[in-house]
């Protein structure tokens, strides 16, 4: 279990993590959700000691992580990748790390198996391509069999088949009633992932709910109508809070407002209603509706008929 307590982070004048109370719970897969600069990496720093918090606390099973005698033990955490002696093979790099905690040679050969790692496990780390850099950083993860895993992008550079193995990974551990904690910016794959989600914006948070709740309390939740008088529902409809998007002659798109409420202004209007669908909302539609106020980073939309040196020019 990860506990954090008014956790605070400032470099100078800048506020990177401002208070936050979060805590994650074995036996599940949460998700750690947030913009560019929101503090995602800053947390997961000082869970594992690596930056000291300006304020507030963070335990992790108990303990804050520099208590723990036998850390690889209890926190697996992939933070960097790339934070590893190029010149040694992976397989060293594995066996320096289990000496340090006695543990057996044969759990290096079993994690390095398990990750897929085998065919390269003695070529040097810093020749690896991206998706292997991945796999060799979860093996350090997994070592020492830990009761909390935390992972930073664990699938950032994975093929598809890298992708499906780090979800099955994740909710197998949690399945073992381990605490897996991980960031990603694939929404779809978290979506498929993650049981619950905490949503950090500014270093503050916006969000911590199981995944089905951020769902279902998302602003974006759509409906589907079909109608012959689709134009005037849509007037109808429209209002403070209300959106109608028009794709076909007959259908409408209508976000802000239920399907028992667009029913009865068509039934006290007269307007035949032949389709009304509740559309599921994507869990990417749900983080750009929590995020929107919070996002740090903002990049320039272009306009489809913008001369075609004007992307160029914008990049430069």
């Amino acid at each position: 279990m990860i506990e954090a307590v008014n956790l605070a982070k400032h470099y100078g004048s800048k506020t990177a993590v401002d208070g936050v109370t979060f805590t994650v719970r074995p036996g599940m897969v949460t998700g750690f959700l947030g913009p560019n600069g929101a503090g995602k990496s800053t947390t997961m720093r000082m869970i594992v000691g690596l930056d000291k918090p300006s304020a507030g606390s963070v335990t992790v099973n108990g303990k804050p992580y520099v208590k723990h005698h036998d850390p690889l033990h209890q926190v697996g955490a992939l933070l960097d990748a790339k934070a590893v002696h190029t010149s040694r093979s992976a397989y060293n790099h594995l066996l320096a790390m289990a000496a340090t905690h006695n543990i057996a040679t044969s759990r290096v050969n079993e994690v390095i198996d398990m990750t897929g790692l085998a065919a390269v496990a003695k070529k040097k780390a810093g020749g690896f391509s991206l998706g292997m850099g991945q796999r060799l950083g979860i093996a350090s993860a997994l070592l020492g069999d830990p009761q909390t895993l935390i992972l930073d992008e664990p699938v950032n550079g994975l093929d598809p088949e890298g992708v499906l193995w780090v979800r099955n990974l994740a909710r197998h551990l949690a399945g073992q009633g381990k605490t897996v904690f991980l960031s990603s910016h694939l929404m779809s794959e978290m979506s498929q992932t993650a049981d619950h989600l905490i949503v950090i914006g500014r270093g503050r948070i916006i969000a911590d709910a199981p995944i089905a709740e951020i769902l279902a309390g998302s602003q974006q939740a759509k409906v589907r109508v079909r109608t012959a008088e689709a134009t005037r529902l849509g007037e109808l409809l429209s209002g403070t809070g209300v959106q109608v998007q028009s794709n076909e002659t007959e259908t409408l798109e209508v976000t802000g407002v239920d399907s028992r409420r667009i029913a009865q202004v068509a039934l006290e209007n007269q307007v035949l209603v032949y389709e009304l669908t509740p559309l599921a909302t994507s869990l990417e539609d749900a983080y750009f509706d929590l995020t929107k106020d919070s996002v740090e980073y903002h990049s320039q939309e272009l306009d489809d008929a913008a001369p075609a040196g004007a992307l160029e020019g914008t990049l430069k």
